[in-house]
């Protein structure tokens, strides 16, 4: 649940604006450590610290999205990765975030009856932010300011003259979508108790990138779907139980089925539905003929 949140947040910015990003996980990073950096010994109040990653996140994304939307296609994808490995660097060379060994939460942060160090608590409150994660990007999708969004992925160039400031548009929906991932940051944060720089790895944002193409591009549903099936592919391909000794060589065997459902899918999981009705559509036509 919680890497859906995190491929919610992507999400908006792929299949809503049409912006693909390669350093989407820094955000997700940098809302993981501002929660562990902003606790004190005897934890911390949670709405304290969601605020603080939030911030954080947003913050970030506002820096980097200010930048990296002067660029487009191709150049976006590497300016955005680029940051990312900034980000990843500034944490792992230097004393911020405790090194490449990372940096703990003492303990888990609560507010009233919630407290995080309850395993039952922490699902049904990731449980929560997904639906509330889920909801919000309905809304804003289906708002003026997501039509406009939808507009500059289709044509910018004509929605510029038509009087839309575009960059602002991408800049506002950049600054949400990095402040979503970390609120996901957040989540795993206050769930794993740990946080290190991996968190914001070049492949972290390869793989929900994978999640958002693998459920559909342009679908709420399909983000969730697309986590879903990523997590599992990767859960049951590297255990023995199930694929013997191919276990161990578990990325090649992912690599070669997320190619093989991208070939066979390519409008993702979601767009299965459409595939079926399609060759139904192609037999009827074929016996009417």
């Amino acid at each position: 649940m919680i890497l859906s949140i995190f491929a919610l947040s992507l999400q908006l910015l792929v299949g809503g604006t049409g912006l693909v990003s390669l350093g989407h996980a820094a955000f997700f990073g940098i809302g993981a450590y501002a929660t562990v950096l902003a606790s004190s010994p005897e934890g911390g109040n949670l709405l304290v610290l969601l605020l603080a990653a939030l911030v954080a996140s947003g913050l970030s994304a506002l820096v980097i999205g200010a930048f990296s939307l002067r660029t487009k296609g191709i150049y976006f994808i590497m300016v955005t990765l680029a940051f990312a490995q900034l980000a990843f660097f500034v944490f792992h060379d230097t004393s911020v975030g405790g090194g490449s060994d990372g940096i703990y939460l003492m303990v888990r942060p609560a507010i009233g009856m919630i407290d995080m160090e309850s395993s039952r608590t922490q699902y049904y409150l990731v449980l929560v932010f997904l639906v509330l994660t889920y909801a919000l990007l309905a809304l804003v999708l289906r708002s003026r300011f997501g039509a406009a969004l939808a507009g500059i992925r289709v044509n910018e160039q004509r929605m510029r003259a038509a009087g839309f400031a575009t960059y602002w548009y991408k800049l506002a929906a950049f600054v949400m979508a990095g402040a979503l991932a970390g609120v996901a940051g957040f989540l795993l944060a206050a769930r794993d108790g740990v946080v290190n720089p991996e968190l914001m790895a070049w492949h972290h944002s390869g793989e929900v990138l994978l999640m958002v193409i693998l459920g559909g591009i342009g679908s709420l549903r399909g983000a969730v779907i697309g986590t879903v099936t990523f997590v599992m592919l990767k859960e049951l391909l590297s255990t023995h139980a199930v694929v013997g000794n191919l276990a161990d060589h578990w990325q090649l065997t992912l690599g070669i089925s997320i190619i093989v459902l991208v070939a066979l899918l390519p409008k993702g999981v979601m767009g299965i539905g459409d595939q079926i009705k399609m060759r139904k559509q192609r037999k009827q036509g074929a016996q009417h003929g």
